[in-house]
């Protein structure tokens, strides 16, 4: 290491996951001097340097708002085969893509430093407040030359997947499981169960190292139609493979994470390259946030490369040579030189569904994101200790745990729409971002005040970036207008939020408007000064919002589109068919209008839509009637 110096900054954001450059992004867009440190050489985390790139949760428009619906469309220009690639998400892309785009709205903002490579050495507290945050940079890329570097934040924003600065700053943590009785969580497990050695062995959600494979017909048919993947038995795999291929077959397996040209995203849940050995490796005591690892975290991290690249090489060869070595990444070496392309199959970073989860203002549990009633669509909405509703982001995956064995069972919180399953809508209070003992600590990714069990649904990549962006622009708030962080008031965040002039977010969820609807703003500005006009199935009452009625003729174009006419067929259980000229389609939607109009049909009728064919999730995503 050379010498220290010393730098005052207004908002220090520690990065390696997805809410760490949202929020980064945000407060430098917001007007504050912001820098953000990452310990590894791409911004994204899950979105980009995961490679987890076929993101789940917010699918539906009118969710589709603030940064993830602007990196969602900016996926769709720069993606020429389209995000309709596989039957996991309605979304694929390659890492690169997704890394580009970030990189090049950071570039943008004069207000904002990023600096790859980095280590926290240590954090100062000066009573209930960080003073100052040792940093450990590289000299240059691949150097093994560090300087070290204190800063000086006002206010510190931990944007990690894993809570890295929670123990450096002494800021209280969660880590592991809670039991049903502490909180009355539905799904958690009675506190006797808790003695059993499972909950020991697994104190986290099971990690994914993401690796990815190449179909060898590349952009040509789907695995479904390709002869040499089709098979009357599903294959007999190796150990702890065995299992992997028996519910879907190996098609299907290789098309659940297919991204655009051939890619396949290998991030495979059943008996697949899930982790679950030795997590608490990674939650040892922490001298350090970054690279290099400890000794035994770097041990866990080999043997998670390992297993991933074990799994490819076991679907390589139960494909019969359909499946090949796919190379989407850079190595280190070559990332660190600022690549972002390579050969190398493995994502430069681990998948971490969950880690240390802040003390926070507020704590979001499982119940707070399920149906606020019987019958209804959306879940209640959060209200901070003066009555005002604290909402500032909203999810709607249905919640997912991993384990090894069998599921685990979860409060059903889905909802049949549009032709499919989706979640139930809930929101992320304002407090759950908030530091409860450090006055100055902000959290923006996984690393929120959230229960083990409400992990599973809050830890999705689109959520995750509104999460940062919230974060980031309530730094700035603080910092212009002198708060801190538990003194800002919710409806200035929320405000900021709906009127953002680049990634306007909505904090509320609102079934009938999309992002795109020109009273979109007018209807969470609604919301914003009356909560009760928000029914519990997520519709706008009161004048001049009751009866309001999009149009289903009206969504944006979309590359690829192209009309489908046929007879559109009810099956009585929110389900729809196109017969077309050429065979059969389920029909899906993400728009609201277009869902309403479907929801009405009740017998076989002629129809023209608009949309998107996806041959490898089998289904046509539509999103209007064609005008006559």
């Amino acid at each position: 290491m050379v010498g220290p110096t010393s730098q005052p900054v207004a908002v220090l954001v520690w990065g390696g996951g997805s809410g760490g450059v949202a929020a980064a992004l945000q407060a430098a867009r917001s007007g504050a001097h912001t820098l953000l440190l990452t310990p590894g050489p791409w911004l994204g985390g899950m979105v980009s340097a995961a490679g987890v790139c076929c993101p789940d949760g917010n699918e539906l428009t009118p969710w589709q708002t603030g940064l993830w619906g602007a990196l969602l469309r900016s996926l769709a220009a720069q993606e020429r085969g389209g995000l309709d690639q596989n039957w996991v998400s309605c979304f694929g892309y390659r890492p690169a893509t997704a890394e580009r785009i970030l990189r090049r709205w950071v570039a943008a903002e004069s207000r904002l430093s990023w600096w790859p490579g980095c280590r926290v050495l240590e954090i100062m507290r000066r009573g209930s407040r960080i003073s100052e945050v040792v940093v450990a940079r590289s000299a240059a890329p691949s150097s093994a030359t560090e300087q070290l570097i204190g800063i000086n934040p006002e206010l510190v924003i931990d944007g990690s997947d894993r809570g890295d600065l929670f123990p450096l700053a002494s800021a209280p943590f969660r880590l592991g499981w809670e039991a049903r009785e502490l909180w009355g969580e539905p799904s958690a497990p009675a506190a006797a169960d808790l003695e059993k050695p499972f909950f020991a062995a697994q104190p986290v959600q099971s990690p994914t190292w993401v690796v990815m494979g190449q179909l060898a017909s590349g952009q040509g048919p789907p695995p479904t139609t390709d002869s040499t993947l089709r098979s009357d038995a599903p294959p007999s795999l190796p150990a702890p493979f065995r299992g992997a291929c028996d519910a879907f077959g190996v098609a299907r397996t290789l098309s659940y994470g297919r991204l655009p040209g051939g890619a396949v995203m290998l991030n495979w849940p059943l008996e697949g390259n899930d982790w679950h050995e030795g997590l608490g490796r990674a939650f040892l005591a922490v001298e350090a946030a970054g690279f290099p690892a400890t000794a035994p975290e770097q041990e866990l991290a080999d043997s998670m490369r390992q297993h991933s690249l074990h799994f490819a090489q076991v679907l390589e060869q139960a494909s019969g040579g359909a499946l090949r070595h796919g190379g989407l990444f850079p190595t280190p070496e070559q990332a660190s030189a600022g690549s972002l392309e390579g050969g190398e199959a493995l994502a430069l970073m681990p998948y971490w569904r969950e880690g240390r989860r802040l003390l926070g203002l507020d704590l979001v549990l499982e119940q707070q994101l399920l149906p606020v009633s019987q019958g209804a669509s959306i879940a209640a909405l959060p209200r901070d200790e003066r009555g005002d509703c604290s909402a500032i982001a909203v999810g709607n995956y249905a919640n997912d745990h991993h384990y090894p064995g069998p599921d685990w069972p979860l409060a059903p919180k889905s909802c049949r729409w549009g032709g499919r399953w989706s979640g139930t809508p809930f929101t992320i209070p304002y407090g759950a971002l908030v530091s409860r003992d450090v006055e100055n600590l902000l959290a923006a990714d996984k690393c929120i005040s959230v229960s083990h069990m409400a992990n599973g649904a809050t830890r999705l990549q689109p959520l995750v970036l509104n999460i940062g962006q919230a974060a980031g622009l309530a730094a700035a708030l603080c910092v212009r207008e002198g708060f801190l962080p538990a003194e800002l008031p919710v409806q200035r965040l929320q405000e900021a939020l709906i009127h953002d002039p680049l990634a306007p977010a909505g904090p509320f969820p609102v079934w009938s408007l999309p992002w795109h609807h020109p009273q979109w703003a007018e209807g969470q500005r609604a919301v914003l000064s009356e909560p009760g006009r928000l029914d519990c199935r997520g519709d706008l009452v009161k004048p001049p919002w009751n009866g309001l009625a999009a149009d289903p003729h009206q969504a944006p174009p979309e590359a690829g589109e192209r009309l489908w006419q046929g007879d559109l067929v009810p099956d009585g259980a929110g389900g729809f068919v196109l017969n077309t000229a050429e065979g059969p389609w389920p029909v899906i939607t993400l728009e609201p209008a277009l869902h309403g109009w479907l929801a009405q049909l009740e017998r076989p009728t002629p129809v023209r839509l608009v949309g998107c064919a996806n041959p490898w999730g089998r289904w046509l995503r539509v999103s209007r009637l064609a005008s006559s």
